[in-house]
């Protein structure tokens, strides 16, 4: 999620430091969301826990790049 997020260039920072945290507490709390929903559990793996938490990291990613672009034109103009 991390490496293909590096790969696209609109908003993208300089240091990865802070996407790298964003998409791992992203995951983090998807996975932890998933188990509580049932979506498998910590004994089994589920393929709908693996989409779950790659989509949550993505839309994590994209929403601090959004929100980056949005802070960053507020204090140009």
């Amino acid at each position: 999620m991390f490496a293909a997020s590096r790969g696209v260039s609109a908003a993208r920072p300089e240091r990865y430091t802070r996407e790298l945290l964003v998409a791992l507490v992203a995951s983090l709390l998807a996975g932890l969301t998933a188990t509580a929903l049932d979506f498998g559990g910590w004994a089994e793996v589920d393929w709908r826990v693996g989409a779950f938490v790659i989509c949550c990291a993505f839309a994590g990613l994209g929403g601090a790049r959004a929100l980056h672009l949005l802070t960053q034109r507020a204090v140009q103009h």
